[in-house]
């Protein structure tokens, strides 16, 4: 895993299908989330992360939420409130309080716990290291391999299995994603697998070296914007950021692309799509960071699903005859891969 996913990982994961569809005894769960005298009377929802399907669902009552059901093997669910997501949950049998979305209460909800503990330590232990020293950074990197290593070994045929391998998944290219696979096929049927293979199809397909794939985008007032208006401008190259207003990585990004485009204005065009966001809150992001160039709003999935984009910020470099030079590069790696090609 690069150092920058570690530093960003998500505390809860992801849910799978089945383990098995040999037949299963019916396990109860008892799942109860604190909330507030404001929150009485909402409805709140546990969903199937990996489907979104509805799993069970309750009226907010003496400020909490509380779920009392069964299922046949353990399911990692998403719980939502009025529609705001409140966390997730592993449904097993057990007495499971929720507290700071955090889970607690049953064996594979302590294990995640645990296991989030681990590596919120050792990113912390990241954080606190000088930028110089790659040894004790490489050191705790390979802590990091052995934890997530023995959680995957320890969950292999459960629903942590799978959001263990999945972790490891999003860094994997095609080739090495299809022959993990191999060794699991008792996850094989996730939706979310699924679709992270068909991004990585995507995103194989848009390469370094691959010719830029265009997209149009429809904006409020009937007019359209499409890749290819940009691409080639003036015979300069195109860096183009794959954004959105509530990604604080994304936000991150910005003062890098400022130098690139006040260092090489000669050379260097600038865009931005906003992918997965609202209009209104890019419009404020981009007063807030102090972004001067032009934003395609409101672009949906569309170019994520293009370019099998899974996570943002995605950030490409096209040359002028269309040819992607440059992807998925960040910080400092990103201005100086982006300033050795226009030295070229």
């Amino acid at each position: 895993m690069k150092l920058r996913h570690l530093l960003t990982l998500p505390l809860v994961g992801i849910c799978m299908v089945a383990c098995s569809n040999a037949s299963r005894p019916s396990t109860s769960y008892h799942v109860t989330l604190p909330l507030t005298d404001d929150d009485n009377g909402l409805m709140a929802y546990l969903t199937n992360f990996d489907t979104g399907e509805n799993i069970d669902s309750t009226q907010v009552s003496g400020a909490q939420a509380v779920w009392e059901g069964s299922v046949e093997y353990p399911i990692l669910a998403r719980i939502y409130v009025d529609g705001a997501r409140k966390g997730m949950v592993v449904l097993e049998e057990g007495d499971i309080v929720i507290n700071k979305n955090e889970a607690k209460g049953s064996p594979l909800n302590d294990y995640l716990a645990s296991y989030n503990a681990q590596v919120s330590d050792l990113a912390k232990k990241i954080r606190s290291l000088e930028p110089t020293d790659s040894a004790q950074q490489a050191e705790l990197m390979a802590q990091y391999e052995q934890i997530s290593e023995k959680a995957l070994s320890d969950n292999a045929n459960n629903t942590l299995g799978y959001y263990f391998l999945l972790q490891k998944a999003y860094d994997m290219d095609l080739d090495e994603l299809d022959a993990t696979m191999k060794q699991f096929p008792q996850f094989e049927q996730s939706q979310k697998l699924a679709t992270l293979r068909e991004a990585k199809v995507k995103k194989a397909e848009t390469g370094v070296g691959s010719k830029y794939k265009d997209f149009e985008i429809a904006g409020a007032d009937g007019t359209s914007q499409r890749l290819s208006d940009f691409v080639g401008q003036d015979g300069k190259y195109l860096l183009v950021d794959y954004w959105a207003s509530w990604c604080g990585p994304c936000r991150k990004e910005i003062p890098y692309i400022k130098q690139l485009a006040q260092a090489h204005a000669d050379k260097l065009n600038v865009l931005g799509v906003a992918v997965w966001d609202e209009p209104q809150n890019t419009l404020k992001a981009i007063d807030d960071l102090g972004i001067t160039w032009p934003v395609i709003l409101n672009a949906g999935t569309i170019p994520t699903d293009l370019y099998g984009i899974s996570g943002i910020p995605c950030i490409m470099l096209i040359s002028p005859d269309g040819t992607i030079v440059s992807r998925d590069q960040q910080s400092e790696e990103l201005v100086a891969e982006v300033e050795a090609i226009l030295a070229q």
